[in-house]
């Protein structure tokens, strides 16, 4: 009896402290994405334009309008939440049910895969699409390059969780401007001796009236890797119409891509240059159901085209240079 009790004891003791780590991590993550909402509009805060601001978890966020378009963007991941042209309906789509906290992902925007995209291909403990959309970014510059465009720019913060998960000498920065088009700029340098290869991405949700009147155009003749058929290689053949759980990744994928959207009468178009994969997803109804965050019939409104460097498409970067992985998108009259 005297050593179970004494094997009970020391098991709550162990979760004792366990729970102490854990509040500890978690009073850290909200500092860090906590930071003075004040300064920050002091420091970077353009009238008329752009604020900083607290979203529903409190964490820190950026407002754009201007003459051209709006969005908001988390400084958690850098995540682009939302975009619309001026008079337009979303672009770019966010779950109702999207949840904002301290190291969690965000559902939906444009979430930024990096320095991995898919799971990492060693240690499956590693976060999938690596850990640049859960940790905090900095705004390191803000300027109205007119009265209809807004430029940004942020830059990850790396700290002794994510030293481990990737020990080089890199620093990635993200480059967004506002107006009637949206571009973003995913920039990797490496500031180290030896060379780095990386998997990137815009995981990007694009809103649509319903996923089952669109086509997306652009990829015919692309192989493509289907994930839903163990990986099997595949050739696009037309367009891609979706009718049941999609996940791809289009290889040779250069050209720009077009999402029909016959419900919203509307096509989006998506430029991009330094990638030559494209993903495309959808989780439809099952799979969307177990996800929990993604409303109630999610599936339909949106679809994933992301422009990446994925499968045989990662990216080695030699010391000193750097690698821009830019994306435009735009409705086209």
């Amino acid at each position: 009896m005297a050593r179970n009790n004494y094997s009970y004891e020391k098991r709550r003791k162990e979760l004792e402290k366990q729970k102490k780590r854990e509040e500890k991590r978690t009073r850290r993550l909200e500092k860090k994405n906590a930071p003075d909402i004040a300064t920050l509009n002091e420091r970077f805060g353009i009238p008329g334009q752009l604020s900083v601001t607290e979203d529903s978890g409190g964490m820190a966020a950026v407002e754009v309008s201007n003459d051209g378009g709006s969005a908001n963007i988390a400084l958690q991941g850098a995540n682009l939440k939302t975009w619309a042209p001026e008079g337009a309906k979303p672009v770019i789509w966010l779950s109702p049910d999207a949840t904002f906290a301290p190291g969690k992902s965000i559902r939906g925007g444009a979430p930024v895969c990096w320095p991995w995209f898919g799971p990492h291909e060693s240690n499956p403990s590693f976060p999938g699409h690596g850990f640049a959309r859960t940790v905090p970014w900095e705004i390191i510059e803000t300027e109205a390059v007119s009265e209809s465009e807004t430029r940004l720019v942020f830059g990850l913060v790396q700290d002794d969780a994510t030293l481990p998960q990737w020990p080089y000498e890199t620093e990635l920065e993200l480059h967004i401007t506002v107006g009637a088009t949206l571009t973003m700029d995913l920039v990797t340098r490496n500031t180290g001796t030896r060379p780095v290869t990386i998997g990137d991405a815009l995981h990007t949700y694009f809103a649509v009236s319903d996923i089952r009147k669109v086509a997306i155009e652009g990829l015919d003749g692309c192989p493509y890797i289907d994930k839903m058929d163990a990986a099997t290689r595949k050739q696009q053949k037309g367009s891609v119409v979706i009718s049941e759980e999609t996940d791809r990744i289009y290889l040779d994928s250069t050209a720009d891509v077009i999402i029909d959207d016959q419900g919203n009468n509307r096509r989006i178009r998506i430029s991009k240059r330094g990638s030559a994969s494209t993903i495309v997803w959808n989780p439809w109804v099952e799979t969307a159901a177990k996800m929990g965050d993604l409303g109630e019939d999610g599936y339909l409104g949106m679809v994933c085209v992301e422009n990446a460097n994925a499968a045989d498409d990662v990216v080695t970067i030699e010391p000193g240079d750097a690698h821009h992985l830019w994306v435009s998108y735009s409705l086209d009259s």
